[in-house]
Parts: structure tokens; sequence; C-alpha cells
């Protein structure tokens, strides 16, 4: 039995996704707080890893300043906010500079985001 064209297309895109999915997940960092502060400058690599664990969600301030080290800057109004720079992702177009936002409610972490530099 012969293979038909569009059996063969979608067999070849799911191979493709399985592959790209499994590059993703084996090049992505995972956290790792004396890296986080030794290494500023490639905290983007581990910073998906702290959003999608959900590592910060609950902690209060002094915790999260255990765990990743005081903020590069801090808002504290309404709502306390802390922002971590990332570092700069090598990119072929023109790198945009992030940071990972912190918000904190009632002294515990409510949010946290990646938003760009200002």
């Amino acid at each position: 039995m012969q293979i038909k064209r569009n059996d063969k297309i979608g067999a070849f895109f799911f191979v493709a996704f399985i592959i790209s999915m499994s590059l993703i997940w084996l090049f992505e960092e995972r956290f790792d707080k004396d890296r986080w502060r030794s290494e500023p400058l490639t905290r983007y690599k581990m910073v998906n890893d702290i959003i999608e664990q959900d590592l910060l969600i609950g902690k209060t301030k002094d915790e999260v300043i255990v765990l990743l080290g005081k903020p590069n800057s801090s808002i504290s109004e309404e709502k306390d906010l802390f922002f971590y720079k990332l570092g700069q992702q090598p990119s072929f177009f023109e790198p945009k500079r992030e940071q990972l936002l912190i918000v904190f409610k009632h002294q515990e972490v409510v949010e946290v985001a990646i938003v760009p530099e200002q």
C-alpha cells in the first residue's frame, strides 16, 4: 500500500513538531539561584522556568530577595513592584531588553511577568 501525499506531509510536520519541542525543552534552562545571582546577563535563559513553575507566587518580599537578590529597581505606591533585568537575548533582529516584573499585593507575590525594560 502506498502512503498518500497528504499523509506524508502530515507525518513530516508531526515529526518536525516533536523535534522542535524536544530541542526547546532540552535547551531551556531551569532556574538556579546561584547562577541567577552570579550571571545577571544570562537571566533570560531561566526566567521562563520561574514563571511557568509559579516559583514566586505567594512569596513575601523577603523570600523573593533571598531567592533572587535585591531588585534592580522597585516601586512602592498602591502596588509594590520589583524589577529584575534579564540581560539581552541573542537575536537576528533589533535586540529588545526585557525585565522580570514582580507584583506584590498585601506583601505577597500575586503576579510575575516579562515586560520591556524602561
